[in-house]
């Protein structure tokens, strides 16, 4: 779930400890700051990077908490399906 003017719907596609490609149809402006909300890796404070037709990239900090949270999404995903 991406949280930003209104939550909305997002597909993780591609995350690391410094960001993620998220498949929305959430377009908040860019270089806005937003909250990605996970459901194994919690939530994370992120800002809005880059567009494309099909979702947005985000940013994260590139810290220790932000490496955790990506690895956390990343297990949880792979155990799954």
């Amino acid at each position: 779930m991406l949280i930003a003017e209104t939550p909305a719907p997002a597909a993780l596609r591609d995350i690391s400890g410094n960001g993620a490609f998220l498949e929305t149809n959430a377009r908040p402006p860019l270089d806005s700051e937003v909250r990605f909300h996970h459901p194994e890796a919690g939530a994370i404070a992120a800002r809005v990077s880059g567009f494309s037709k099909d979702g947005i990239r985000i940013d994260f900090s590139g810290d220790a908490a932000a490496i955790a949270f990506a690895l956390t999404a990343i297990t949880s995903d792979m155990t799954q399906g």
